[in-house]
């Protein structure tokens, strides 16, 4: 496995700090941002693919080096070279801590955590916490467990939209998009799960908060839409 000395060379080589504005206007901080789009970063992720098969605890101690350079694109790169076996909770709170950016952590959780054997002990534990990255982590790896994991049952999923009602009221930007994210994602796995997102979405919808209603208003704008309904059918 590539040295994280090489590797961070290697990203710096394909900075390009004029894209740097550009992530700005999505609200990506240009704090320790190079300017590595994602197509480059999975190319780099792709050739360091054998040699992380070949040497997995190499590629995890590449993974940690490449998350504490503290570099915007290296946390992302660090995110599809782990190996989710090794990956434990502690170094996974460790991360979720450290994020100051939605991309990062949606790229983390997606990539990475949802992989993990505590991947759905996280989601609710994030879900419940006070730092608004901590918590959209909760909900962001709800959405990739809803999406990757297709043959888990409907009974985790029915418990995450309880959290999803429980959290809905937090009018943070990037957790009412994530609470938002999770009730439609998870409503799209099967006719049931749809049945129960939408139920939370209408008491949502009656609430007093806000953001709760814009959380319900959304969802159930997809989720009633018969194009997605098809697709939930098959």
């Amino acid at each position: 496995m590539e040295p994280v000395d090489e590797v961070l060379a290697r990203l710096r080589a394909c900075a390009d700090p004029s894209r740097i504005a550009g992530m700005a206007r999505y609200a990506i901080s240009p704090e320790g941002t190079l300017g590595v789009s994602m197509p480059e970063l999975r190319a780099i992720a792709k050739e360091l693919r054998p040699e992380r098969k070949a040497d997995p605890a190499g590629a995890h101690r590449l993974a940690l080096g490449l998350w504490a350079s503290g570099l915007h694109e290296a946390r992302i790169l660090a995110s599809l070279v782990d190996v989710p076996t090794l990956v434990t909770p502690e170094q996974a709170d460790e991360w979720v801590a450290d994020l100051d950016s939605w991309d990062v952590c949606d790229q983390l959780t997606g990539n990475l955590l949802d992989k993990t054997p505590f991947a759905y002990e996280k989601a609710e534990e994030w879900a419940g916490a006070e730092r608004e990255f901590v918590k959209r982590a909760g909900f962001a790896l709800m959405v990739a467990l809803a999406t990757h994991d297709k043959k888990a049952p409907d009974e985790p999923f029915a418990h995450f939209l309880i959290l999803v009602e429980r959290e809905a009221p937090d009018e943070r930007n990037f957790v009412k998009k994530a609470v938002n994210w999770a009730l439609r994602d998870i409503g799209k796995r099967n006719g049931d799960l749809r049945t129960t997102a939408v139920e939370v979405a209408v008491r949502l919808r009656e609430s007093g908060s806000a953001a709760a209603r814009w959380v319900a208003s959304d969802a159930l704008r997809e989720l009633s839409d018969p194009r997605t309904i098809a697709r939930i059918r098959g």
